[in-house]
């Protein structure tokens, strides 16, 4: 691996940092599919393919380091039903499945809250900001997480949403 390439579960805070955007290195001929690289010259264009090392602030006004990704810059609505969000606790990553994910039951916004120790009305709703990393439409670069999504689209409208 270059020395630079870090598989995305262990990134660290000083990794993010030092630079908060990452990209997928989509080489799966030499990494497997988690390999980031850093991107060193911010605010970038794009998010397609990378991700956000952050600071996130929950309900009870604390701030925990997150990684934030599927960010679509110039489509809010795109954002709100694809963003990715993991949060770093005591070395570790969690990653929060989406409404929409085979897998939401076992790592919603309850299971994120126990992650981190708190009740769900603590964690949510979540606020993010990352404009300073990445230039494009406002609302879709900073909003709010919530544990129940705004709008619910079928598996049927979530596939149009994704595939235009």
């Amino acid at each position: 691996m270059n020395d630079q390439t870090k598989i995305i579960e262990a990134l660290t805070i000083t990794d993010l940092t030092s630079f908060p955007v990452w990209q997928y290195t989509n080489d799966e001929g030499k990494y497997d599919e988690t390999a980031v690289l850093p991107i060193k010259k911010t605010p970038v264009k794009n998010l397609t393919g990378r991700v956000v090392g952050t600071q996130v602030r929950l309900a009870n006004n604390t701030n925990v380091w997150a990684l934030i990704g599927n960010i679509d810059a110039s489509n809010p609505r795109l954002t709100q039903h694809f963003l990715t969000l993991s949060v770093f606790r005591n070395g570790h990553w969690f990653t929060m499945a989406r409404y929409h994910d085979f897998d939401a039951n076992e790592r919603g916004p309850r299971e994120l809250a126990n992650f981190l120790d708190l009740g769900v009305d603590e964690v949510f709703p979540i606020h993010y900001d990352i404009r300073p990393f990445c230039l494009g439409d406002h609302t879709a670069l900073s909003g709010i997480i919530t544990k129940e999504p705004r709008e619910r689209l079928s598996r049927a409208q979530i596939i149009a949403l994704a595939v235009p």
